[in-house]
């Protein structure tokens, strides 16, 4: 068409390169990654953790916490749900709170002796790590 000015930002095709479909009636949200409904998307699965050497180090760290420590325990060799697990036996043992991140079992205070009996006591190597 003659004397008509085309914008190309605004052309059909520089929308479909951007992401793709967003939503879809039959399978709702769409992961722009994989093109799967976000339900099933592989994209985001977390990264299976690498296998350590067997030893479990327990430390106490204060970085980031405004002086208060938490007594970290890391390299434990079990799948996510088992470690929440034992991050709550752990936690009641201690009568403290805590949580379960990226692997690391935190617990509120300074419970290194404490932690790493309980867990010599279910048969793991423990090593006392960072002084």
């Amino acid at each position: 068409m003659q004397g008509v000015p085309t914008f190309p930002e605004f052309s059909m095709k520089s929308r479909f390169a951007s992401g793709g479909l967003v939503y879809s009636t039959d399978s709702g949200r769409m992961c722009p990654t994989c093109r799967l409904p976000i339900s099933n998307c592989k994209c985001k699965a977390a990264p299976a953790r690498p296998a350590g050497d067997g030893v479990v180090r327990v430390s106490r760290e204060t970085k980031g916490r405004a002086g208060k420590g938490v007594t970290l325990v890391r390299g434990v060799p079990l799948d996510d749900a088992a470690l929440v697990a034992l991050g709550k036996q752990l936690k009641a043992l201690c009568g403290s709170g805590g949580t379960v991140k990226d692997g690391t079992i935190e617990v509120q205070g300074d419970h290194c002796e404490r932690v790493m009996e309980a867990l010599k006591a279910q048969g793991y190597t423990v090593k006392r790590a960072g002084g």
